[in-house]
């Protein structure tokens, strides 16, 4: 029995992520959980994993880090009280030796002891910011994925870790590009304000209606693409370390965490009775 998306759009987050784990809902998290941080992932072996988080913290605008595993525990503790990784994303994507080797709704199968698990804010967490201003998200409305874009512009290596930037975009009126991006900007955890926006050639986007990633979204006129870092750069960094294995969402099938979207920290708050 599955849940379509129109019925979780309307659910609350514990609702949402049962449908996830239960492996009754394999689709993409835009418009879901609103109000709490959404987040990539990225699961590779112990031996990559401080040189991945070195490429973050040298990258914040794609991979603004929101939340890293204990090696070998698959519970996400500091964003959630009951997280998952290996069942609570919608669906994954497996990469060995750096190429896509197939696609998962659960990798209990999969998991090591060896693995450590990183999650990466979403820009999806500031798209209901935007729609609150009454911004509509043509993807979001239309029940389709973000396009994304690989781009010219290049990402600050870190070990094997290295490649262009993904981007995401979104056509927004001309008359509200100001507002938009500071709406965005309040959100860093979720990638922040646009890093481009305009002419998509400026960023070696040759057509912006055929998408690397996600589905092709019209630009009407009077809108103008706007292109905001992705949390699918890690994967083009994965590709290039190429380790054994690793594992990240499919994009546009993200992690719902329990923290609320204007947090100042990532770190899920203590209990009551916690000290």
């Amino acid at each position: 029995m599955t849940t379509d998306y129109e019925t979780l759009r309307h659910a609350d987050l514990p609702q949402v992520r049962a449908a996830i784990r239960a492996g009754r809902y394999h689709s993409h998290t835009a418009g879901l959980g609103a109000g709490y941080l959404q987040a990539n992932l990225a699961i590779l072996p112990s031996a990559y994993a401080l040189d991945f988080m070195r490429f973050c913290q040298r990258n914040p605008k794609p991979c603004p880090l929101t939340g890293v595993s204990d090696t070998g525990n698959p519970m996400m503790f500091t964003l959630g009280r009951d997280i998952d990784i290996r069942t609570d994303v919608p669906a994954y994507n497996i990469y060995r030796d750096g190429k896509l080797a197939g696609s998962a709704t659960d990798i209990t199968d999969v998991w090591t002891d060896d693995m450590v698990a990183f999650a990466l804010g979403c820009s999806f967490t500031f798209e209901d910011a935007l729609m609150r201003a009454g911004i509509p998200m043509w993807h979001i409305d239309n029940d389709t994925t973000v396009p994304m874009f690989r781009s010219s512009i290049e990402t600050v290596p870190a070990g094997p870790f290295r490649g262009k930037m993904v981007v995401s975009m979104r056509a927004i009126p001309r008359d509200r590009l100001d507002e938009v991006r500071d709406i965005s900007r309040r959100y860093p955890l979720a990638h922040g304000g646009p890093v481009h926006w305009g002419d998509p050639a400026e960023i070696g986007i040759a057509d912006p209606t055929r998408p690397d990633w996600g589905d092709p979204a019209p630009i009407p006129d009077g809108h103008v693409p706007v292109f905001w870092a992705c949390g699918v750069t890690p994967q083009v960094a994965l590709e290039a370390a190429s380790p054994p294995i690793c594992i990240t969402h499919k994009p546009g099938h993200m992690l719902i965490t329990d923290i609320a979207e204007d947090a100042e920290t990532p770190v899920l708050p203590p209990e009551n009775n916690e000290t």
